[in-house]
């Protein structure tokens, strides 16, 4: 049977189109998700992301602990900011991509991706087993409903249910607060948009209530509910990854555009080693944008080849048609002679060789 989140009852009223996503019933849209896509761009949308996990580290070892398990330097994260980071094995390949929020000294709440959740426990509990932290882990996850607004007009309409003062939150920082008077709330303006936007953690059984003022407060700005396709659209516009497309197992954190996150300088942390020997012996991937000029939308598992279509070059991680500027646009994980900017490129879709081209990214950047 599929797990619902706390607002499965709001979707129905809405006329959702629910499917089956990594054992969650979840919207795929209301509308179209070309609609609730523009909306997000030119006001705002609201998503349910509910299904995310939500992983408790506390204790005298949480921050040394965290710092061993992620790629990104934990020690750099002052009180009440978040760090985006990823995880990884012993082998440098990545277990997920995940947001740390750090609430206090010794106090912090881990977000990972859905699917992932049960996976990445595991992973955190076996490597806080081997090395001995003091620290403790809870998997909250049943606990939280977890609530996006996203887009321009998205503060200014969540302003309106809160006495904290967003204004002063900045990009990757959040503040404890309440929401409706007195529901207690995580704030954090943190999103997978490429707009401005918060992600709103309260207890599970509050989630629709909130979901409800936050659409009515939203009414007279154009704020729509949105789907997982708008959700999914809206990330590749601004080139976020995905676990299961642009990371995996299989994906050295600095081939798949996580360099910026992977700090080699810092102590041992776990997939350090083979990630340095990767690096030392040569990186021969990288993760681009493509467009196609004509016919065809780039999808998932598309093969890539050289310009005179000789050499197979890589393969499409994820694709679409952008509903802002209607192009054809895709990432890919391709060898890297063939990354740079302007390089011309064969697309294969359904047995023809399409002329693309290695293009900017991101192909959406918020005024």
């Amino acid at each position: 049977m599929l797990k619902r989140t706390a607002l499965y009852d709001e979707h129905k009223k809405l006329n959702g189109r629910l499917i089956d996503f990594g054992g969650w019933e979840l919207p795929v849209q209301y509308t179209s998700v070309s609609e609730e896509h523009l909306a997000c761009r030119n006001a705002a949308a609201l998503f349910d992301v509910s299904h995310m996990g939500e992983v408790i580290v506390e204790g005298s070892d949480a921050e040394a602990f965290l710092n061993y398990l992620v790629t990104n330097d934990v020690k750099k994260i002052s009180t009440l900011q978040a760090q985006y980071t990823a995880m990884c094995y012993e082998t440098g390949g990545i277990v997920d991509d995940l947001i740390i929020y750090k609430r206090g000294e010794g106090k912090y709440f881990v977000v990972v991706n859905a699917s992932n959740t049960d996976k990445d426990f595991e992973w955190m509990k076996k490597i806080h087993s081997e090395k001995k932290f003091t620290c403790t882990l809870k998997n909250e996850s049943p606990l939280w409903s977890q609530i996006a607004i996203q887009g321009p007009k998205g503060a200014e309409i969540l302003q309106k249910l809160t006495k904290t003062n967003l204004s002063e939150i900045k990009t990757y920082w959040f503040k404890e607060g309440t929401i409706l008077g007195s529901t207690p709330a995580l704030l954090a303006r943190t999103g997978y948009t490429g707009e401005d936007g918060f992600e709103i953690y309260v207890a599970w059984n509050e989630g629709p209530k909130v979901w409800s003022a936050l659409l009515e407060a939203g009414a007279a700005f154009s704020l729509k509910p949105a789907g997982l396709g708008a959700r999914d659209t809206l990330r590749l516009e601004a080139k976020y990854p995905l676990y299961g497309h642009e990371l995996s197992s299989e994906t050295n954190p600095l081939e798949a555009g996580l360099g910026w996150v992977t700090k080699l300088e810092k102590a041992d942390f776990v997939g350090k080693t083979a990630i340095e020997k990767k690096k030392t012996h040569g990186l021969t991937r990288k993760l681009v944008g493509l467009e196609i000029k004509s016919g065809g939308i780039p999808r998932q598992g598309y093969r890539l080849f050289s310009k005179d279509g000789t050499q197979e070059i890589g393969v499409l991680t994820s694709g679409t048609q952008s509903p802002l500027t209607k192009r054809s646009i895709g990432v890919a994980s391709i060898h890297q002679d063939f990354g740079t900017i302007g390089t011309s490129i064969l697309v294969e879709i359904r047995g023809n060789k399409i002329p693309a081209e290695i293009v900017e990214t991101p192909f959406f950047k918020k005024k």
